[in-house]
């Protein structure tokens, strides 16, 4: 099982989102072909309601501490209520380029 698997199957366990998107990024970045080790995130979930983004990100981390605890080595979280996810229009920032190892 590939580990963008194991964090969408994670996640979707866990918490039921809205809706669920995990990104392999790691083709941006100076890294080995067929690595996965850069992620991108979205999870829209009403479990967020009220809650400030670090304890969002607390929890998606504590989902996949096991994956965090070696396997990956980024991962950038969009954590959104269902209300914020809809007043973005369903969108959330486009990663930024790698800057470091040559990729450039």
């Amino acid at each position: 099982m590939t580990i963008q698997t194991q964090i969408e199957q994670k996640i979707q366990q866990a918490m039921q989102p809205d809706f669920l998107e995990v990104l392999n990024e790691s083709h941006m970045h100076n890294v080995p072909p067929g690595s996965e080790s850069h992620f991108k995130v979205t999870v829209v979930s009403a479990q967020f309601n009220g809650k400030m983004l670090i304890a969002r990100h607390r929890q998606i981390n504590g989902i996949l501490a096991e994956e965090l605890n070696g396997k990956i080595h980024a991962l950038a979280l969009h954590t959104l209520t269902p209300e914020e996810h809809f007043a973005k229009g369903g969108k959330v920032a486009e990663s930024p380029l790698c800057m470091g190892g040559g990729k450039a």
